[in-house]
């Protein structure tokens, strides 16, 4: 049997943006690892998610690794380490970056290249992290995992990484995400002083996903003075979305939730009369899928692995065009048929996004990597005897 050492330390505990995409694909994956009776999984974390296999333990570190240069420490330093006296074969490092030097062959999970893309949207400190370390890991890494087709295409152009190496686990959708009874729906407009109809958005408040000019749409419907809701937590460089907000003068239309829990976001799709998803670049989109699987009309850009999130389902617009989406969110507003037929197209779309798929296939992926050096699986199989 051989042991995966899984530094899951971006899972988060706390209300706030880390809670948001890269923290529910780990908590799924984790979730939906299969019993192996060739696998056992060692995950580091401060979090714990709930509901994963008896084969999966829990370890947390001694250090504070909520502050990010000490998880960043943490990872480089004391985690090979403790790999090393405790004999594990493999590491999956889930978001981005490996130690530099790791004693058994390591796996990373890149979960976008926004910051090589679109350098300009992030702090510079954080991007020349990301960057070469992201860089550094794949080009090190035993596979590397992706988590949709167009991200593996990425992987191969921007860091010169064989096609061969890259596997795809793309994410799944809960069973939470349906569509839900109209009496719940509508006591949650009352709760939450929703009107009948608004627009929705889904994401952290960070430059990548391009609200303003989902604000700049809104201001020019002319016969349609609906709000437009905004859940999810500050990231960084949001300042412009609440300029654009007082220049335009919506305050009295545009809403900012804050974060919200997971188990509310059900309600906020079905709450929603669409999800608008103006993103100029994602790994998958999460929101595009979790909105179909509950009924809701998606409005979504045509970059990166969106229209693969998307699949048929969804009105597609480029991501600067804000004309086009004007069109698109009033032909929603204004004809029903082609809402009832997104809202089909989209339940069967999702139905085939499956985290239990994910699951099996990351074990595959460890599996894949464990068996490209049989030195290594020859000596781990003697020593787990």
């Amino acid at each position: 049997m051989y042991c995966i050492g899984i530094n899951a330390q971006l899972l988060s505990g706390e209300a706030g943006y880390r809670r948001a995409g890269i923290h529910h694909y780990i908590a799924q994956v984790l979730r939906h690892l299969p019993a192996d009776e060739r696998l056992r999984y060692l995950v580091f974390s401060a979090y714990r998610a709930q509901g994963t296999d008896p084969s999966v333990m829990w370890q947390e570190p001694r250090w504070p690794t909520g502050n990010r240069f000490l998880r960043i420490l943490w990872e480089q330093t004391a985690w090979p380490l403790t790999a090393r006296r405790q004999g594990i074969d493999l590491l999956h490092s889930t978001a981005f970056v490996t130690p530099i030097w790791a004693p058994c062959p390591t796996v990373v999970t890149v979960y976008d290249l926004s910051f090589i893309e679109y350098p300009d949207r992030y702090p510079p400190l954080q991007r020349l992290y990301l960057t070469s370390q992201t860089r550094r890991s794949c080009r090190q890494a035993r596979r590397v995992v992706a988590i949709a087709g167009a991200g593996r295409e990425d992987i191969q152009r921007l860091l010169g990484i064989p096609a061969e190496r890259i596997d795809v686990v793309r994410p799944g959708v809960d069973e939470a995400f349906r569509p839900l009874p109209p009496g719940a729906i509508a006591a949650f407009r009352r709760r939450k002083k929703l009107p009948d109809r608004f627009v929705l958005h889904i994401g952290t408040l960070q430059p990548r996903k391009n609200i303003p000019v989902l604000i700049e749409a809104m201001a020019r419907l002319q016969e349609h003075t609906l709000p437009l809701v905004l859940v999810g937590g500050k990231g960084w460089l949001y300042d412009e979305i609440f300029a654009r907000v007082e220049t335009l003068g919506l305050q009295d239309r545009v809403r900012f939730t804050g974060y919200v829990p997971d188990e509310e976001l059900p309600l906020w799709y079905n709450a929603a009369s669409m999800l608008v998803f103006p993103s100029v670049y994602e790994g998958f989109g999460l929101p595009v899928i979790q909105a179909m699987a509950c009924g809701t009309p998606v409005i979504a850009a045509d970059t990166s692995a969106v229209p693969e999130a998307a699949g048929e389902a969804a009105l597609l617009f480029a991501p600067q065009d804000v004309d086009c989406l004007t069109q698109h969110i009033s032909t929603i507003l204004e004809n029903s048929d082609l809402v009832a037929a997104m809202r089909q197209a989209g339940l069967k779309h999702t139905a085939q996004h499956s985290w239990t798929i994910a699951g099996e296939e990351m074990a595959n992926v460890y599996l894949r990597a464990l068996a490209e050096n049989p030195t290594l699986v020859e000596e781990s199989a003697l020593v787990h005897e």
